[in-house]
């Protein structure tokens, strides 16, 4: 954590951190600080990160990690069953779903927030992820642990957002309020998809990923979908000692206006213009 942030949750949970190898399931005054302390990140009270709207930083609570790892050791297997579906394991179902559209299919576990006015649709959101009001996680599209993923935001069919807990410091994904990912798009390992970015089809950005301007040809910030920006994945040329392989890289096609809206049928006939859909 850095010196200008305070967690929200109790210092306690460092101090069962800090001896955390000795706790078990029989532990009732460890499990009844971590299990509300991870209430709080299932309610939004506290959240994994967030950016800074001073620095434009990701900030990382290490002590709401510490508390979704420390569930780990102070919950017990225990059997659970919706319809006929039998589960088996230690993190329950998420049961808080206010003003949230679940279909049938869609799982999402305890410690994992979703605003009033997110659509699951069959879909899996994990611990410790918070997803922004008015955003839609598509099918079979997966959220994972610690994601951040901002409000008004689409996810497509089969869109991958990496999950991160350890080591507790690591900064997880972060998908900004109004960012489109296009289908079967993965993004992995704390990379960023700044504000009202739009992913086609199938890109790829992880934390190394080189990103290019298609316009001009300068190099961008690593692992970062600039915001309101058009990208997708591309391939650059690398020489290496057996011979000269494509390598893959991050390319932004268009930037938009900053705030604009990108019509859907202008997106997908630009995007199809490239050989790429949405």
């Amino acid at each position: 954590m850095t010196t200008a942030f305070t967690s929200p949750l109790p210092r306690e949970i460092d101090v069962l951190w800090e001896r955390r190898s000795e706790l078990t399931p029989d532990d009732s005054a460890a499990r009844d600080t971590i299990v509300g302390a991870v209430d709080d990140l299932d309610a939004g009270k506290a959240r994994v990160a967030f950016v800074d709207p001073d620095t434009d930083e990701v900030v990382v609570d290490e002590r709401a990690k510490r508390a979704i790892l420390l569930s780990f050791r102070v919950l017990g297997m225990a059997e659970s069953q919706v319809g006929d579906f039998h589960h088996h394991d230690r993190i329950p179902l998420k049961t808080r779903l206010d003003g949230v559209r679940v279909v049938p299919g869609a799982i999402a576990r305890w410690g994992a927030y979703l605003a009033p006015g997110v659509v699951l649709m069959p879909s899996f959101t994990n611990f410790g992820a918070w997803v922004g009001s008015g955003t839609m996680v598509d099918t079979w599209a997966t959220v994972g642990s610690c994601a951040q993923v901002g409000e008004n935001v689409h996810l497509s069919g089969g869109v991958g957002v990496g999950g991160v807990l350890e080591p507790p410091q690591a900064s997880p994904v972060v998908i900004e309020d109004d960012a489109f990912l296009g289908s079967r798009s993965m993004v992995v390992e704390g990379a960023r998809v700044r504000r009202g970015a739009k992913l086609g089809a199938g890109t790829i950005l992880t934390s190394s990923t080189r990103v290019f301007d298609a316009e001009t040809g300068d190099e961008l910030k690593r692992g970062e979908a600039p915001a309101w920006s058009v990208c997708v994945t591309a391939n650059r040329i690398k020489s290496f000692p057996g011979g000269d392989f494509g390598m893959p890289c991050l390319l932004v096609l268009k930037r938009l206006e900053e705030g604009q809206e990108h019509d859907k049928l202008a997106l997908n006939d630009m995007l199809r213009e490239h050989g790429v859909n949405a």
